[in-house]
C-alpha cells in the first residue's frame, strides 16, 4: 500500500484573525458652502448621512468652517 502524503491543500486554512472597531475621525475644512456640499455628497453616494456630521464651526480664518464626522470601522 503507498503511504499517503501529506498535502496542503487538504489542511484547514489558517483562521483569519478577527476584525476589530477602530474610530476614524474626518474633517471637512473649508467655505461653508464647500462643506455643505461635500457632507451632502457623502451622503449621496451613501458614505455618511447628513446628520451624523458636526455642525459648521468656525475656524481663526475668515469664511472658513469645519465640520468632524466620527465613525468605527473595522480594521483586520
Amino acid at each position: 500500500m503507498a503511504q499517503e502524503r501529506e498535502n496542503p491543500e487538504n489542511q484547514q486554512p489558517a483562521p483569519h484573525p478577527l476584525p476589530k472597531r477602530e474610530r476614524i475621525k474626518h474633517l471637512l475644512i473649508g467655505s461653508p458652502k464647500a462643506v455643505t456640499s461635500t457632507i451632502h455628497y457623502l451622503q449621496t453616494v451613501g458614505y455618511a448621512n447628513v446628520g451624523d456630521w458636526s455642525q459648521l464651526l468656525p475656524t481663526d480664518n475668515p469664511d472658513e468652517v469645519m465640520s468632524i464626522l466620527i465613525r468605527q470601522i473595522l480594521v483586520a
